[in-house]
């Protein structure tokens, strides 16, 4: 009797742990790319930080946010949000919603000292037509912030400085973060044994260019191709792995995307808590 009773409960145990399993990977959100709907298109895409109020003596916030709006309503609306500081990954949020044509993201963050705070969003949207036909169109959006938290100022915060003060400590900050990017990014290709003069290397942060922008020797509808492909990639590798790790314990900084010079594949090289990772998108035109 106890055995089949213990088999009974081990039973059960398995087909729960199955439904569950099956629920959260059905559950589990995606950025799929289709071919891009030139009928349809956003009609406010935009990501904003701004220093809030002072949080006792030795830290202040920082509000959040990221918000877009489609022309109409889509069978599936996503958002995807980064927020760096000085280059390294200090929040990532995502949201999903059927039926609708608007996302919104809020968020705050509590931080101490002088800092350069980088955001880059990416809003999705995934139109159904009948007979199965799928299309879908994407934007970028960004925004920064310099937050000046010294003993012998007051607390500030500029996105384009308005004096020799500002400018002196937009340099500061600016060349802090490019030395530790590129110290991390030089681990990457060493790593990977990759030459980046084979490679157009642009921060994962600096994207948003190719909204309006071609890639070299492309058209701005290849462009906007491979964009959509790319973040297909790194929502699904980067992002997802990233909004399971709580903030405290996230390690990583501004991955480094490489679009290969001969026009054929690139690259988006990052760590993530400890380990290192290389996607690959061959192009297809």
């Amino acid at each position: 009797m106890k055995n089949w009773v213990f088999i009974t409960i081990a039973l059960l145990s398995i087909a729960l742990f199955g439904i569950v399993y099956f629920v959260k990977m059905n559950d589990a959100p995606a950025i799929t790319y289709f071919p891009i709907d030139e009928e349809t298109s956003f009609t406010y895409a935009n990501s904003n930080l701004e220093l809030s109020t002072p949080k006792g003596s030795d830290s202040y916030e920082i509000d959040w946010t990221s918000n877009s709006r489609s022309d109409k309503e889509m069978y599936l609306r996503q958002d995807a949000s980064l927020l760096f500081d000085k280059g390294k990954l200090r929040g990532v949020r995502s949201k999903w919603v059927q039926d609708t044509k608007s996302i919104y993201l809020e968020d705050s963050l509590l931080s101490e000292d002088s800092s350069y705070f980088q955001v880059i969003s990416f809003h999705h949207g995934e139109i159904h037509y009948p007979n199965d036909e799928i299309k879908s169109i994407h934007q970028m959006s960004s925004d920064h912030l310099y937050v000046i938290d010294s003993p012998a100022t007051s607390l500030e915060a500029f996105k384009s400085p308005e004096n020799n003060d500002q400018t002196e400590w937009k340099n500061l900050l600016d060349r802090t973060t490019k030395q530790q990017l590129l110290h991390h990014w030089h681990q990457l290709f060493t790593h990977f044994n990759i030459s980046n003069e084979s490679y157009l290397a642009v921060p994962l942060t600096n994207l948003y260019r190719y909204n309006n922008e071609s890639l070299p020797s492309m058209t701005q509808a290849q462009t906007n191709k491979i964009i959509g492909q790319l973040w297909e990639g790194v929502y699904k590798n980067y992002i997802i792995p990233a909004t399971s790790t709580e903030n405290n314990k996230l390690e990583s900084y501004v991955p480094i995307v490489l679009f290969d010079k001969e026009n054929d594949h690139l690259l988006v090289l990052f760590e993530l808590n400890g380990k290192k990772e290389r996607l690959i998108q061959n192009y297809s035109f």
